[in-house]
This record gives structure tokens, sequence and C-alpha cells, in this order.
């Protein structure tokens, strides 16, 4: 009974960020303001992140993890590099 309702948790959830990272990807390419592709950009790696996570916690390996915090550490600076040059007009000063 429990094993069952992890795996039907586990799997609505995956579901879930699917429909969230392809409502990200729309925002992304429709989006009307330079801004607003930022943060769809921001919101499609946290949910790739968390889409790792469940694949990890699925197959319990641990490499899944390992990939989230590299998803995560690189969408970090994606997007401070991305704010940093709508605010200023460049990167590196």
């Amino acid at each position: 009974m429990t094993a069952a309702l992890l795996g039907a948790a586990l799997l609505l959830a995956q579901l879930m960020l699917a429909v969230a990272m392809g409502c990200a990807a729309l925002r992304a390419l429709v989006g009307p303001r330079a801004q607003d592709r930022v943060l769809a950009l921001d919101t499609l790696y946290v949910n790739a992140a968390m889409l790792l996570l469940v694949f990890g916690i699925r197959t319990g390996t641990t490499h899944y993890f390992e990939a989230a915090l590299l998803v995560t550490l690189l969408g970090f600076v994606a997007t401070a590099a991305l704010s940093k040059f709508l605010m200023r007009g460049e990167v590196i000063e």
C-alpha cells in the first residue's frame, strides 16, 4: 500500500513538473519582455532540478542528485549574469 502510494505520488509529481516546465518554456518563447524571459528561464531550471530529484528518489541512485546540483548551480549563475546584463548592459565590468 505505501510503496504503491509513493509510486503514484512520484508519478504525479513528475507529470506536474513536466507541465510546469512546458509552461515556463512557453513563457520563455512568448514572453513580451526580457525580464519575463529571464524569470521563465529561472523557473525552468528550478523545475528541471526538481524533476531530477524526483527521478533520483524514484530510481534510488545518487547520480540524479549530483546532476540536480549542477543544474541549480549553473542556472543561478546564468540568472545572475542575465539580470546584471539587463540592468547594466554588461556582465563583466
